[in-house]
């Protein structure tokens, strides 16, 4: 029989979601996003109660083309008093980049796979965390905190397998860099509880639980049972994208991230507090959908959707 106060008791009461629609999410739609639309989902997403969102990326528009104009997107928002509007950099040169746009954080990237790190950044491991150590020098002096995101903790599309332990070490490296958090990112969307259980054990023995984000992709379906193992494990802070969108540009097959509407929903059922209007995100699920064109990947906006709309989608 299942002692249900232990259960409960082994989850947190609050959960920060960082909502990465806007830029993860958005940079693997075939089709670019205006500048208009980015701004208001990013502002219709703050006045969800989201309180971290990721509002884009300072890199080559030749890399990514739909991350292009992040200066502009920031310079037209209304800004949420409370909100962390942050962005991704690669590089020194993006960072200055990113400051100058008046990013509230930035974030930073490497893979634990070799191969990946070579296809996604062109350079290894080791050249992706020098390349670092200027960015953490820079936002210290201008105190702007530094998140860390670690690829294909579980799998690499080239590779298989990563050992744990090898993310363990890079995550401990990172924290001990200037990183106040480390998100873990199931790149391609193969992990499962029982794996996601082991890395997390290996991780929780180099860094604190709230030193841990965890950010799944659906590909498998299992977004939502490794949420649960991680919060099970004291993981309190979790990566999420509105209507399910994203993916990786540089990972074949691999599907949306874990929807932010599902995710709040089981996280509602369970009692734990997000401060986020799930009513208002629904919405804002259906009307980024529609924007670009395509049903969105989320159960609970598939099961919310208008009848009239899934009446016509019905062969």
């Amino acid at each position: 029989m299942i002692n249900l106060e232990t259960f409960s008791s082994s989850l947190p009461a609050r959960v920060r979601i960082v909502e990465v629609g806007p830029r993860d999410g958005l940079q693997n739609e075939a089709a670019t996003v205006s500048v208009a639309d980015r701004i208001n989902l990013i502002e219709r997403l703050a006045k969800c109660g989201l309180t971290t969102i990721e509002a884009g990326s300072f890199v080559s528009p030749n890399w990514i083309p739909q991350m292009a104009e992040s200066e502009t997107v920031f310079a037209g928002l209304q800004r949420e008093p409370g909100v962390s509007y942050t962005a991704l950099t690669p590089n020194l040169k993006g960072f200055k980049r990113a400051l100058s746009a008046g990013v509230d954080e930035i974030a930073v990237f490497s893979a634990a796979s070799e191969t990946f790190s070579q296809r996604n950044t062109n350079c290894s491991i080791a050249q992706s965390l020098t390349r670092f150590e200027e960015v953490f020098i820079a936002a210290q002096q201008h105190n702007i905190p530094v998140r860390g995101y670690v690829s294909c903790v579980l799998a690499c599309p080239y590779e298989g397998d990563v050992a744990p332990e090898k993310v363990a070490s890079l995550t401990q490296t990172l924290l001990q860099m200037g990183c106040y958090e480390v998100s873990l990112g199931d790149t391609i969307g193969v992990g499962s509880p029982l794996k996601v259980a082991r890395l997390l054990d290996k991780c929780l023995q180099q860094a604190l639980p709230q030193q841990l984000a965890v950010h799944f992709h659906n590909t498998y379906g299992q977004a939502l049972a490794n949420i649960l193992t991680a919060l099970q494990m004291g993981i309190s802070t979790l990566d999420s994208s509105v209507a399910g969108l994203g993916g990786c540009p540089y990972a074949v097959g691999a599907s949306g991230n874990a929807a932010t509407e599902d995710v709040v929903y089981q996280l509602q059922g369970m009692g734990i507090e997000t401060g986020i209007d799930l009513q208002e995100l629904i919405a804002v699920s259906h009307w980024i959908s529609n924007t670009l064109g395509h049903p969105p990947r989320s159960q609970l906006a598939l099961a919310t959707q208008p009848r009239t709309d899934r009446d016509e989608q019905q062969p």
